[in-house]
């Protein structure tokens, strides 16, 4: 009894503390405005309505924000993608001087505070003409990106056996002919997974998109969502219906998926 409750235990309470506030912006989202300022709040909500939702989707500028949301982090996911998968490639096979540090460097980049480096990658956009553009947004999150999927990616390349490699070099085919035809799909879980997670950093993106972005019709749903207020007054129930709106396609993505991401890998290395 001991030995699961030191198990369970604590697996509850993260459990907990990460569900509580999604059950509770979506409780948010579903009460009419009087409810909302209600002192002390309601535990279990008093009236159920879909007015916030219906405010949301009434919404052209966050209509469009998701049409922008998903250029933004679609772009971003295949960039990330090509060029994490063609740099963790020669990191997972080749033996050379200095790769640990190379990939020290690269998971140094994934720590480092992107609000240090606003200004000046500020300046250099307008410098290029990039400011208010899908561009700058995508450059910028594309490089911030790359860190996990090039982890994720050397760590699935490492796993394949250098057999398949062989056989496709005795058949003829070049070392990028081999990386094409042969590691991708059989890493295609790998790739997977890089893709879902570069895809939700982007999509939940926010600093850089409200700073290179000006013009509200470029605005992607995380800039949008904050926008749900007038001069006087804040519509907390409609950015509670707006953020379920934005999380629910990413945690049902997850969950019908996770079972690729979790064995599909060991199934293709065996099938291949």
């Amino acid at each position: 009894m001991r030995a699961r409750l030191a198990t369970w235990g604590p697996a509850l309470v993260i459990v907990l503390v990460a569900v509580l506030p999604v059950v509770w912006v979506l409780k948010m989202s579903l009460i009419p405005r009087r409810e909302l300022f209600r002192s002390p709040p309601t535990v279990l909500p008093d009236d159920i309505t879909l007015q916030h939702y219906r405010t949301v989707f009434d919404d052209p500028a966050f209509r469009q924000g998701l049409v922008n949301s998903l250029i933004i982090a679609g772009a971003t996911t295949l960039l990330a993608l090509v060029f994490g998968a063609l740099a963790a490639y020669p990191l997972a096979r080749l033996r050379f001087g200095g790769r640990t540090f190379i990939m020290t460097g690269i998971l140094a980049l994934a720590f480092f505070p992107s609000v240090a480096i606003i200004a000046p990658l500020f300046v250099e956009f307008r410098n290029l003409q990039l400011l208010n553009s899908y561009a700058a947004v995508i450059i910028v999150d594309t490089v911030f990106a790359l860190p996990l999927a090039v982890w994720i990616l050397t760590a699935f390349f490492r796993q394949l056996p250098r057999d398949l490699e062989d056989a496709a070099r005795m058949d003829g085919a070049t070392t990028l002919q081999t990386f094409r035809r042969v590691i991708v799909p059989i890493a295609a879980p790998g790739v997977f997974t890089a893709g879902i997670l570069t895809f939700i950093f982007a999509w939940n993106e926010f600093l850089f998109a409200n700073t290179f972005l000006f013009d509200e019709s470029r605005w992607p749903v995380t800039v949008v969502i904050p926008n749900f207020a007038t001069q006087y007054s804040i519509d907390y129930g409609g950015q509670a219906a707006a953020a379920i709106v934005v999380t629910v396609p990413l945690v049902l993505l997850v969950l019908v998926f996770q079972r690729r991401i979790v064995s599909g890998l060991t199934a293709g290395a065996v099938k291949g």
